[in-house]
């Protein structure tokens, strides 16, 4: 088993309340948050953003092992993942994912292949109880 742990602080009121939010390795710490960075567009961190980071690193690390079953070499995987929040349901309703990747020893369809299953495969997005889509393109 693995475990790694996340912690945030919290103090005040939803709107006028202020947040901090650091991880284990301590690359975030104490790292602000806020109700206005979360949904009127401050600059700053938000969980929908971290989530969306650890998605996308997720499913690279996912997609590379599948890819490397297959025979296949990633030289380069860069994804970005788009997380929905829908503030009126109160709940990450969509993630998409958009990768863009350069792999020795492959075809469009193996690819387009593999992409779809570290979709499903990849840890972050069993975690989701959203929509998730996908755009793969072989550069």
């Amino acid at each position: 088993m693995i475990t790694k742990t996340g912690s945030a602080k919290w103090s005040g009121g939803l709107k006028d309340g202020k947040g901090t939010i650091s991880t284990q390795t301590g690359v975030l710490s104490d790292e602000a948050y806020s109700f206005a960075k979360r949904f009127e567009g401050e600059a700053g961190t938000n969980p929908e953003e971290l989530l969306g980071a650890a998605h996308a690193a997720c499913y690279s690390m996912a997609l590379s092992n599948i890819l490397g079953e297959a025979g296949m070499t990633a030289e380069s995987i860069e994804t970005t993942a788009t997380v929905t929040l829908d503030a009126g349901q109160g709940a990450i309703t969509k993630v998409h994912l958009d990768v863009t990747a350069r792999v020795s020893g492959g075809d469009e369809d193996a690819f387009k292949e593999a992409a779809g299953k570290a979709k499903e495969g990849c840890p972050v997005s069993k975690l989701f109880n959203a929509e998730i889509t996908l755009d793969a393109t072989l550069s």
